[in-house]
Parts: structure tokens; C-alpha cells; sequence
């Protein structure tokens, strides 16, 4: 074979670590790199006929695509070919040289020794091409792109350690062939029934044919025997459809080496005609808050493959879905500029929506264990959903799952209907906090009157909370309140004598004045109030006003928002409040108020402007 151009480059040092962990984390089931190839093999053939649409040149004339291995027990070596699309000298060294997927050095920093961890990480991330180095010591790749001339081969080979060697060649059929120079323990890949039993458990869903090499032993000659039923699985009768056949499928499209957690497969018939098979994963992608990388379907139009990651039909809140979508009704031709305006795509992404949000519902109501797995992995993707999708919101609703009073436990597992269903005679709001931590929440004043009365709050301390609570209006009926804010259903909840109250607040009006003069525009009004029980003092906001963790997410975001001004309310029947109603001396009256303002602050703010004045005040006041 005569090379042209030969250059040894070196591996990026991202696929170096990587190699190195995948081959001893995955090697005890190394029979998982002969799905890996030929899932890329077919993903060759599937680019090759999307793009043949428009120039059916490409085919070369030779339309009929597959995939072939045959093994040499001479020479020891596997290989797996495909006539799909193919590569050129570019793509081969930035396909089999670098990892371009955004976060890498961040996914591949959080691998340790610890194998079993490294497995499951390893198939967040996709297992791929690399995984051939499991078994062999040595890959030899030919490629040559589809419609290049012949001349337009391209030679790889590496040992799977520091660099790889690449050159030109020529190369008289398009596609890929991939060499794997096996290991000396290694000889079971050179048996064609192994290969067979192989490629029935994970690749029989493949689209195309899967053919292997039989040599007559006699006369030498060959030929080619199919070994995969190569019809897409989900045009298949469901009855007629293992769950091994799901699960092997999702790892194909998905490339995940876990197991999914549900799936639902479904044929709708009329006005539209469309074909789905939808999963959820098990396990969170490494790259789900990565914006850039797009997320969604496979998309076929009647069994042709279009393109893959189609997020246009799938709300970005459920962007960890994976699956395929097959339609009827959708022109061969279509692009990603016609996916964003049509009433169709529309129509598909709303039924589609439905589809996954029914399969959520039922896995709820089926298997609360289960569920519970599946929101402590994506609850916070799920949170986006109130705001991106209004029209599901109480669908989506019914599917959030919370912290409360009602369980001593930071785990996120009380829904709407449960808390609803707690709720106590005269009751007519869904009560709630947002907080920094879940501590913070839990031990906030503003839950005493609730513990007294025995009334739940949700406790809600992730940075999404305050966000997605703007969007969340009501339950079943039931509205939300915070109960940091000022409302008058929040003073109904108080049992005591109301004249008692009315009286008290008459008496204590010119210390209510007197504090009023004192703080002046640091506060938006003073107020006494009768939801404490154990605490002096707390600051609320208006209902119309911005809240402090929507003031922190607008700061935290680089935006700037007119500063929260609270309002002052102190607790009449606390004794530190007692004490300060007798203190004469103006100055000594004025560090305590500013103490009982800033302790509040505190407990609301999580933080104040000059924390050190405040210790220092304290401090001068303890020792008088």
C-alpha cells in the first residue's frame, strides 16, 4: 500500500486520559467495542443517505449500504467495514485525534480510581471509537469520504497510547475500515458464532444489514451471510419487541452505558402519521447544562434518517429525553430552518411534550422509589419547566417534588397533591420559603407561626426556586404565598384575641413612631407583628415587591436591581423588645434597635453590608 504525506501527530491529552481510563474500567465487558463500532458504522450510513437527497452522486453507484466483518486467525485481526459516508485527512485527525465535546477537561477531572465510579462516568460521556482499544493493541483505520476521488484515502493507525501515525493512501471504495490488531488473550473475537451471539444482543435493531464473512473451507471461496433482522426496531409491532431489544437500542442512540429508566413506544395514525420510541435515562448526561450542545430526537422522515439531536421537538426542560421520531408527514428535504417555523413541527413538539410528561405522571403514580431516583438526577431541569411551558404547568406542577416542615429532611420528595391534602381547616394558600440552603430555610423565623399552628411550609433553597415560583401561580385552586412577604391571609392564621392585638398595637404606637424616626428610609415601614413566637424581630416584603433571592439571582447574574427595602416588624411579647420599650437613653435605644434591624437582616439576608460593626455592636451591648 503506497502512503503519501505520512506525519505521526500526538493524541489531544484529554483522549490520552481517557484511553488509558476506559480500557481498565470497561474491560470486564469488553464485548461492548463491537457495538460501538458498528453503531458508528451505521451512523455512517445514515449521514450518507441524508445527504445523498440532495446529491445522490454520493452513493457512488452503489446505493446498497452495510456493514461487514470477517476475521484472519492468521494474522489475528477483526474487521469492521461500512460504505457509508466516510472521512477525509480533517476529519480523520479531528474524529480519532481530539474529543471535541464542550466540558471534556471538567468531565474527565472528576475521574478518580475508583472503577466502578469511572464505568459509569465513562458512559455518561459515550464510549465510541476509543473502546477498540480494549481489546486490540493496535487499530488501523482506512476511510475515504464519499464522493472524493480515489486518491482521497486516508491511513490511521495507533497503538492507543501517546500518538497515532496518519497519511494518504488510495482507497477505491468509500467509507470506513477499521482493523483491530487483537490482543494475545484476546482470540474469542476471532470466532464468527461469538461474533454472531455478539451482535444479536446488541445490534440486531440496526437499520442496515450486518453481514459476516464465511470462507468455504474446501474451495476458499466467500460469501457474505446477514446476521441482524435490519429493520428499525421501533417500525416493529411492540409485542414483537424484547425489553433487551429496547435497552440495546437506547444505548445505540443514546450512547449511554446504563440502562434507561422507563421508555414508551407509540404509532399515532390521521390527521398526522408519526412513529416514537422515547426514553428516559437513568443517569444524567455529563453534558445536560451545556447550553451549546444541542439535546433531543433522532429524527427519520418514512425510515430515512435526517439528523440527529433535533431539540425543536422537545421543550429544553426535557432535553435529557433521548429517542427517535419517524414522520410521515415532514418533506424529505426538510432543514433546521424549516423545524423553527412550521405549524406541523408545532403540533408534533406539543404531542410529543404530552407524550413524556404522561410517561413521568404514570412512573409517579406506578413507582414512587423510582420516580424519586429520576428527580433527584433531573428535578432541577424540571423546575425550568413552569416558566418555559406554561401551557403543561400543572401537569408539570403535579410532577415537582419538595422539601418541607412536614419531613425532617433536606431530600426533595412532598408533592402538591400530598401537601394539599395536609393542609389545615381554614387554610386556602400554599405556604413556602426560599433560602439559600435548606438550613437557612428550615430555622427561618418566619416558620415559627406555622410551626405553632401546624401548618407545612415548603422549604425551597435551590437557585432556581425563587425563578420558577414567578411562574407557579396556583395549585388545584390553591395559591402560592411566601411567607416572607407581608400578607393579610398570613395575619388570619394568627388564634389570638384580635382585641387583645388592636389594643396592644394602640398602646405601643409612639414606640412604632419612635423607631420609625430613628430608621428612617432604611426601612419601607415598621409594623409590629404577632407571627413570632421565639424570634424579636423579622423584615418581609411587599407581594408586589422583589424578594431578597430573586434580588440575589438578578446580582449573581451580573444585573443590577434597586435595592430591597423591607419592612420592620417586632414581636410585642418578646422580652428583648420589652426591654428596649424601657430604655430612655436615646443612644442606647438607637444601638439596640440597629441590633434588632441587623439581626433580622441577617436571618432574612444570609449576610449584612458591615458585618463586622454588627459584632462589634453586639459585643459593646453584651458587656454593658
Amino acid at each position: 500500500m503506497s502512503m503519501n504525506k505520512q506525519e505521526t501527530r500526538g493524541f489531544q491529552s484529554e483522549v490520552k486520559q481517557l484511553l488509558q481510563l476506559m480500557v481498565h474500567s470497561l474491560y470486564s465487558n469488553k464485548e461492548i467495542f463491537l457495538r460501538e463500532l458498528i453503531s458508528n458504522a451505521s451512523d455512517a450510513a445514515d449521514k450518507l443517505r441524508f445527504y445523498a437527497l440532495s446529491k445522490p452522486e454520493l452513493y457512488e453507484n452503489n446505493s446498497e449500504l452495510r456493514i461487514r466483518i470477517k476475521v484472519d486467525t492468521e494474522n489475528k485481526t477483526l474487521t469492521i467495514s461500512d460504505n457509508g459516508i466516510g472521512m477525509s485527512r480533517d476529519e480523520v485527525i479531528d474524529n480519532l485525534g481530539t474529543i471535541a465535546k464542550s466540558g471534556t477537561k471538567t468531565f474527565l477531572s472528576s475521574l478518580g480510581s475508583d472503577q466502578q465510579k469511572n464505568t459509569q462516568i465513562i458512559g455518561q460521556f459515550g464510549v465510541g471509537f476509543y473502546s477498540a482499544f480494549i481489546v486490540a493493541n493496535t487499530v488501523t483505520v482506512q476511510s475515504r469520504a464519499a464522493g472524493a476521488s480515489v486518491d482521497k484515502g486516508v491511513f490511521w493507525e495507533s497503538s492507543g497510547e501517546g500518538e497515532y501515525t496518519v497519511a494518504d493512501i488510495e482507497k477505491i471504495e468509500r467509507g470506513t475500515e477499521i482493523v483491530l490488531h487483537l490482543k494475545a488473550d484476546e482470540s474469542e473475537f476471532l470466532d464468527n458464532d461469538r461474533l454472531r451471539s455478539i451482535i444479536n444482543k446488541y445490534s440486531d435493531h440496526i437499520v442496515l444489514p450486518i453481514e459476516i464473512e464465511n470462507k468455504n473451507k474446501e474451495d476458499g471461496t466467500v460469501t457474505w451471510e446477514v446476521i441482524n433482522q435490519a429493520k428499525a426496531l421501533w417500525m416493529r409491532k411492540k409485542s414483537t419487541i424484547l425489553d433487551e431489544e429496547y435497552i440495546e437500542f437506547y444505548k445505540h442512540i443514546s450512547h449511554d452505558y446504563e440502562n434507561p429508566l422507563i421508555w414508551a413506544h407509540n404509532r399515532v395514525e390521521g390527521k398526522q402519521e408519526y412513529t416514537t420510541l422515547l426514553y428516559i435515562p437513568s443517569q444524567v448526561p455529563f453534558d445536560l447544562w451545556n447550553r451549546e450542545q444541542r439535546h433531543g430526537l433522532k429524527l427519520y422522515v418514512q425510515r430515512v434518517f435526517i439528523m440527529d439531536d433535533t431539540g425543536q421537538f422537545i421543550p429544553n426542560y426535557l432535553r435529557f429525553v433521548r429517542g427517535v421520531l419517524d414522520s410521515n408527514d415532514l418533506p424529505l428535504n426538510i432543514s433546521r430552518e424549516i423545524l423553527q417555523n412550521s405549524s406541523l413541527i408545532s403540533s408534533l413538539r406539543s404531542a410529543l411534550t404530552q407524550r413524556v410528561l404522561k410517561m413521568l405522571e404514570k412512573l409517579a403514580k406506578s413507582d414512587a422509589e423510582k420516580y424519586q431516583s429520576f428527580w433527584q438526577k433531573f428535578g432541577l431541569v424540571m423546575k425550568e419547566g413552569p416558566a418555559e411551558d406554561s401551557a403543561n404547568s400543572q401537569v408539570i406542577a403535579k410532577l415537582l417534588r419538595f422539601a418541607s416542615t412536614h419531613n425532617n429532611t433536606s431530600i426533595q420528595n412532598v408533592s402538591l397533591e400530598e401537601y394539599v391534602s395536609r393542609m389545615i381547616t381554614g387554610q386556602d394558600k400554599i405556604y413556602f420559603i426560599t433560602a439559600d440552603s435548606y438550613a437557612a430555610a428550615q430555622s427561618s423565623p418566619h416558620l415559627e407561626l406555622f410551626r405553632k399552628i401546624g401548618s407545612e411550609v415548603l422549604l425551597l433553597s435551590d437557585r432556581i426556586d425563587e425563578w420558577m415560583m414567578n411562574y407557579l401561580f396556583a395549585f388545584n385552586g390553591k395559591q402560592f404565598q411566601s411567607v416572607s412577604k407581608a400578607d393579610k391571609s398570613l395575619d388570619a392564621l394568627i388564634d389570638e384575641n384580635k382585641a387583645d392585638q388592636k389594643e396592644k398595637e394602640k398602646q405601643l404606637q409612639p414606640f412604632i413612631n419612635r423607631v420609625k424616626i430613628l430608621l428612617g428610609e432604611r426601612v419601607k415601614k415598621v409594623t409590629l407583628t404577632h407571627r413570632l413566637t421565639s424570634t424579636p424581630a423579622i423584615v418581609t416584603t411587599n407581594s408586589d415587591e422583589i424578594s431578597t433571592q430573586m434580588e440575589k439571582l438578578f446580582t449573581a447574574a451580573g444585573q443590577s436591581t434597586p435595592a430591597v427595602k423591607y419592612n420592620f416588624e417586632l414581636n410585642p411579647s418578646h422580652p428583648l423588645v420589652k426591654k428596649v420599650l424601657q430604655v430612655d437613653n436615646e443612644a442606647l435605644f438607637e444601638d439596640w434597635i440597629n441590633i434588632l434591624l441587623d439581626q433580622a437582616l441577617l436571618a432574612e439576608r444570609g449576610t449584612l453590608e458591615d458585618i463586622n460593626l454588627f459584632i462589634r455592636k453586639l459585643n459593646e451591648l453584651l458587656l454593658k
